[in-house]
């Protein structure tokens, strides 16, 4: 909430997300993921971009579901739901009911709105679901994968002209908030243990996602509106990151008393 209020309802958080826009021409074809973003004719659209969303929702959940038969982990996979649904129905809530007012006396094409993104809550919530129904040795792995398709999804939709910085960005905290919050009502043997990752795990997933996203969020017409998208879809990464490995929702189990 205070990334939106902060970049949407005041007059210099607006005009720096506009300033961006303006760094290039309105073309999602100067995007260099234009020919997977869907939008191109005969593309397959990078999950969950364009029509694809849902499917992927679909098969995320279907993922979580073998996942949690498998290794019957009841609990976690009933927290897994919980995060997925949790994210996604905040977003399909707030979007409608956060509007964008136009403060600055913007162009028509820069004042609808657009917090938060549904392309992003889609990866960080799944990636979320899947850490806490996956097995404690892969679980760095898991949150490998997920914060490389983050930093991907992030960075694009923002170079392709779909979202600005705050959207993706309040995306990725809402997932996190939706996540610990529900680790925090997990009852406490069921809570995901905070797993050690190998040392050099982090330092290379984070590279990796930086580079995922600097990749993700080029631009033919703009160096600057470049870096900046890709630096926010690195941030959404490292929030995810730091949310699946050592985040407040471990500390809280840690710390939270024992009833009695």
């Amino acid at each position: 909430m205070a990334i939106y209020l902060l970049a949407v309802c005041t007059p210099v958080g607006q005009r720096a997300e506009n300033a961006v826009f303006d760094l290039g021409v309105h073309d999602m074809e100067k995007a260099w993921i234009y020919p997977w973003s869907g939008a191109a004719y005969g593309s397959t659209p990078l999950p969950p971009l364009e029509a694809s969303h849902t499917k992927t929702l679909i098969v995320g959940l279907a993922v979580i579901a073998v996942v949690t038969l498998v290794r019957r982990c009841w609990w976690q996979g009933c927290a897994a739901v919980g995060v997925v649904v949790a994210a996604i129905g905040c977003k399909e809530v707030l979007k409608p009911v956060l509007p964008r007012p136009d403060l600055v006396n913007a162009r028509e094409s820069l004042i609808e709105g657009s917090f938060p993104s549904g392309h992003a809550a889609i990866p960080a919530a799944l990636t979320l679901g899947v850490i806490l129904v996956a097995s404690p040795r892969i679980r760095p792995y898991v949150a490998t994968v997920g914060v490389l398709w983050l930093a991907c999804i992030a960075a694009a939709v923002q170079a392709l002209g779909h979202h600005r910085p705050s959207d993706v960005l309040g995306s990725t905290l809402l997932a996190c908030v939706c996540y610990s919050l529900v680790v925090w009502l997990l009852p406490t043997a069921a809570a995901p243990d905070i797993t050690r990752s190998p040392r050099a795990l982090p330092p290379v997933a984070l590279a990796l996602s930086a580079a995922v996203a600097l990749v993700a969020g080029v631009r033919s017409d703009s160096l600057a509106r470049s870096l900046i998208d890709s630096a926010a879809g690195f941030v959404c990464a490292l929030l995810l990151w730091y949310t699946a490995t050592e985040g407040p929702a471990h500390s809280a189990r840690r710390t939270r008393p024992t009833p009695g």
